[in-house]
């Protein structure tokens, strides 16, 4: 987390260093180009999808995890998605995994940053 204390009187926050590192460490499948973090296809969910094997399950609920510290430092736009992704992280699906990326509502908000008084 970066805090940026050049305007006398005001703190800026910002993330860009984590949001490129993670966007770094994702594999492919999760790196996809969206409008905004919950589109529709989020929430539905599957009933007869596969179950994610150990391995996945755990790369899952580890970037959970960092989103979720992500929407709570700085990111609260993508709160909503990661709220709902929270949901899912004890029994993940497939579809889950699909949906748990981080494309360009997030990386294309990572110019964004907060500035407090």
């Amino acid at each position: 987390m970066t805090l940026d204390y050049n305007t006398k009187g005001n703190v800026q926050l910002s993330m860009f260093q984590y949001i490129n590192k993670l966007i770094d460490e994702l594999p492919d499948i999760m790196v996809w180009t969206a409008k905004t973090p919950a589109t529709s296809q989020l929430f539905p969910i599957n009933q007869d999808c596969t179950k994610l094997t150990e391995k996945k399950a755990q790369l899952f609920h580890h970037l959970v995890t960092k989103l979720l510290y992500l929407c709570r430092c700085t990111r609260q736009d993508i709160q909503t998605a990661v709220a709902f992704l929270c949901t899912r992280v004890k029994n993940p699906d497939t579809d889950d995994y699909k949906n748990a990326h981080t494309h360009d509502a997030v990386s294309a908000g990572n110019d964004k940053s907060h500035t407090y008084n």
